[in-house]
């Protein structure tokens, strides 16, 4: 049985949308994030979208690096779950975080034709 290329396109969107957060392309990593998304962050801060790319546009959350690993996809209908494992470089809230893996965790859903990110979450790999 054939893949399904939905799957692939997943992982391309979600490799553009860390590229976008790491450039601090607001307009592109828009466009990828759901209005009613939410981040879940390592320490347990719920984000809206909002403030999640507010804050990246700002400089509050500044990716340096972010390089994930083979990224996992789950399909079911309209909707897509990922998983992978990221080495991550930020600096957030002026502080250095030095280069740790995480395991990310996202949900995609298909809004008017696009696929978008609607809920993320992150936990450090210690």
């Amino acid at each position: 049985m054939p893949a399904d290329p939905r799957v692939e396109q997943i992982r391309d969107l979600e490799r553009a949308r860390l590229q976008a957060l790491v450039e601090g392309d607001i307009a592109a990593a828009s466009a990828l994030h759901a209005d009613d998304f939410q981040l879940v962050t390592p320490i347990g801060a719920l984000l809206t979208k909002a403030q999640y790319l507010g804050a990246v546009a700002a400089g509050e959350i500044d990716y340096l690096a972010w390089e994930p690993g083979p990224i996992e996809v789950r399909l079911a209908g309209e909707g897509a779950t990922i998983r992978y494992r990221a080495e991550l470089e930020v600096v957030f809230g002026g502080h250095h975080v030095a280069r740790t893996g995480y395991w990310h965790t996202d949900s995609y859903e298909l809004n008017d034709g696009a696929w978008q990110a609607v809920w993320s979450q992150a936990t450090e790999i210690r």
